[in-house]
């Protein structure tokens, strides 16, 4: 299949080396602006995807991420910060990376090119119909990526994409795929600059949307989040000032002892 990367076309500033500081920094805010631009035309599909992932977590399924280099690392660093965030279990949404966790500091020799591995990766966690699998390239061809999905694919996991190419191999492969085309990079065939932020920004969608969903959310706070530094505390005690009249020490006796916002809020209403 033919299609045109324009992930790896010439960045149209030339002479980089020669530009002065100033013009530099400026030159990549202006690519950098168009990212939300490109992810907005992608809306409709993010929606798609985002509906499916909520359906099946709320029959008990789970969330991956598969892709290699900046896109695994990002999928990783979306994982990472659900429990965090909004309380869940470790294992709801997994972040898996072509050449194993060695592969987020230090990049693994010829891993993204092993069409077999993502879907060994992938069993290693019992993954079943239950779950859904996101593959992440903004190559949109990731032989890593693509041979998961396409297992996934026929073992009846539901799978989207996410890609800065239009018409990949990987969109064509996901049963639901998020194109978001952010165009030539400033340093050409970088594509950890504008498309590794389009994918953070989706990923961001992706994963607070579902939670939202998922009634994670109260208001506009977390208030499911893990309590696991001061700074985390005292704004799990204003929260809770902020729902019921009471003071900081009341509010901070309350989160001690029950344990999240969440549960000290319901328990204080409860009995009051």
């Amino acid at each position: 299949m033919s299609f045109t990367k324009t992930t790896e076309q010439s960045s149209k500033y030339e002479s980089l080396e020669k530009m002065p500081l100033t013009d530099l920094l400026a030159n990549i805010n202006r690519e950098d602006q168009t990212v939300p631009l490109a992810v907005e035309k992608a809306l409709p599909q993010i929606e798609k995807l985002v509906e499916a992932v909520v359906v099946k977590m709320k029959l008990g399924g789970r969330l991956f991420y598969i892709g290699a280099g900046t896109s695994g690392r990002l999928g990783i660093v979306d994982a990472s910060e659900c429990p965090p965030t909004f309380g869940v279990p470790f294992d709801l949404v997994n972040g898996i990376i072509a050449g194993g966790d060695q592969a987020i500091r230090r990049a693994v020799e010829n891993a993204e090119d092993n069409t077999t591995q993502a879907w060994l990766d992938l069993q290693e966690h019992q993954i079943t119909s239950k779950d859904v699998v996101i593959g992440i390239a903004a190559s949109g061809t990731t032989p890593y990526v693509i041979g998961g999905l396409e297992k996934c694919n026929k073992n009846g996991i539901i799978t989207g994409g996410i890609t800065c190419n239009a018409g990949s191999p990987l969109a064509l492969t996901a049963k639901f795929p998020i194109e978001v085309v952010v165009g030539p990079e400033f340093v050409t065939g970088s594509s950890r600059m504008k498309a590794g932020t389009a994918q953070k920004l989706v990923l961001n969608m992706i994963s607070t949307a579902t939670m939202i969903q998922l009634g994670r959310v109260k208001g506009n706070k977390m208030v499911d989040m893990q309590l696991s530094n001061n700074k985390l505390v005292d704004r799990g005690v204003k929260m809770i000032m902020g729902e019921i009249a009471i003071s900081y020490e009341e509010a901070s006796s309350l989160l001690q002892q029950h344990g999240s916002v969440r549960k000290a809020v319901d328990a204080y209403l409860k009995n009051s």
